[in-house]
């Protein structure tokens, strides 16, 4: 509908392909949130996370596709060039391949067969890569404006919140 009605800007695939880059950040945000609402909050989205991830996993895996398909032409030398040569794609590159493995074993299969604690370790391969997509979204933007660095001030606190021990209140609460 947006790009009918001439929403999406004057180069509606760039507005796309930014559009849905930015919709996967903010869920993957999202994603970041559950646990600092749970430890300090007691607010439980944990049954939410994986669907979250996921949703997340297919926006950006969608923004990648409408960069290589109606930006690129499906002319994959010159997207590989595109990779190699600008660091910003690059970094969103990193990001998306390492999401792979955690769309990929997000399903209770995969936390059977891999056993909680590996399927815990590889899924903190979410951290890296959304601190990637973030600089991925700073560098992309090539002036200074302050929203890509809000997002990325929001990352890193929710991050490092993680670290944070949480009040005895709320750590009760919570179990």
């Amino acid at each position: 509908w947006q790009a009918v009605s001439g929403a999406l800007g004057a180069d509606p695939v760039k507005g796309l392909e930014r559009g849905l880059g930015k919709l996967g950040l903010q869920i993957l945000v999202g994603v970041l949130c559950v646990t600092p609402l749970r430890k300090y909050l007691g607010i439980n989205l944990i049954r939410f996370r994986r669907a979250l991830g996921l949703t997340a996993f297919y926006y950006i895996a969608m923004h990648f596709l409408a960069w290589v398909v109606l930006d690129m032409g499906l002319l994959w030398q010159q997207a590989l060039g595109d990779i190699v040569k600008r660091p910003y794609v690059t970094i969103g590159m990193a990001g998306l391949l390492m999401m792979v493995p955690l769309a990929l074993t997000s399903n209770d299969r995969m936390i059977r067969r891999l056993g909680p604690a590996r399927w815990q370790q590889l899924h903190r391969l979410t951290y890296p890569a959304v601190v990637l997509g973030t600089v991925h979204y700073i560098w992309l933007v090539k002036a200074w404006p302050l929203q890509p660095f809000l997002y990325l001030t929001a990352v890193l606190a929710l991050i490092a919140l993680r670290y944070v021990p949480a009040p005895r209140r709320v750590a009760a609460r919570v179990g």
